[in-house]
């Protein structure tokens, strides 16, 4: 049961870097089509964020929800 509960771990972080990586890539394409930027404290802030609300739904979501034989 150990085991079982460090990968239901291991699988919602990495659902919160998925997160984190997607915002960049939206707040890069934003940049990129208005021109303007975006300063870098607030999109590491805003992406670490992101990434935490990721991981943590995910971990709660994943209590709840029946995992059908998967992780």
């Amino acid at each position: 049961m150990g085991a079982r509960v460090v990968d239901h771990l291991k699988v919602s972080l990495l659902w919160g870097v998925v997160g984190v990586l997607s915002f960049l890539v939206l707040a890069q394409g934003y940049e990129l089509l208005t021109g303007t930027g975006i300063d870098l404290a607030v999109k590491a802030g805003t992406a670490a964020v992101v990434g935490f609300l990721a991981a943590a739904a995910t971990y709660l979501a994943g209590r709840r929800l029946p995992a059908n034989g998967r992780v």
